[in-house]
């Protein structure tokens, strides 16, 4: 096994951890009507949402939705599927639609498509905290 340092300055968390830290800071940014996608989007932050697929890929992820409104622009279409977000949150009683595509894998993999890197990106962009983000149990702290 492999000793992993970190510097005094660096917390190490859990995967576990790290996904609660970045679930309940994202709860803070959305709201009824914003989910962690459009918001993700709007800032640039986090997976970029609904912004990190072309317009195409965006289409086909949500079928659902475009199906039923065929001449919807891109706009039109991200609203319509921050709305079926939301909706899907509520009768599931998650509180992100990144907990609800962990277990469907719908549209996205959720927090699974996310490894460690990224959990570590994500904590130091959204959390404002250098932390490094390792499976199981963090290493004992070095004294």
């Amino acid at each position: 096994m492999r000793a992993v340092s970190t510097s005094p300055e660096r917390r190490v968390l859990t995967r576990d951890e790290a996904i609660e830290a970045l679930r309940a800071k994202l709860l803070t940014m959305t709201d009824e009507e914003h989910s962690a996608c459009s918001i993700a989007a709007r800032k640039g932050i986090f997976c970029r949402g609904f912004a990190q697929w072309r317009d195409e890929e965006f289409r086909n992820r949500f079928e659902g939705v475009a199906s039923r409104r065929p001449g919807v622009d891109r706009h039109q279409l991200e609203r319509l599927a921050n709305t079926w977000q939301l909706a899907r949150q509520i009768v599931s009683e998650v509180p992100l639609q990144c907990d609800l595509q962990q277990a469907v894998h719908e549209t996205c993999l959720g927090w699974d498509g996310f490894t460690n890197d990224d959990l570590t990106r994500y904590c130091g962009e959204i959390l404002g905290e250098p932390v490094l983000v390792v499976d199981g149990p963090p290493p004992p702290r070095d004294r």
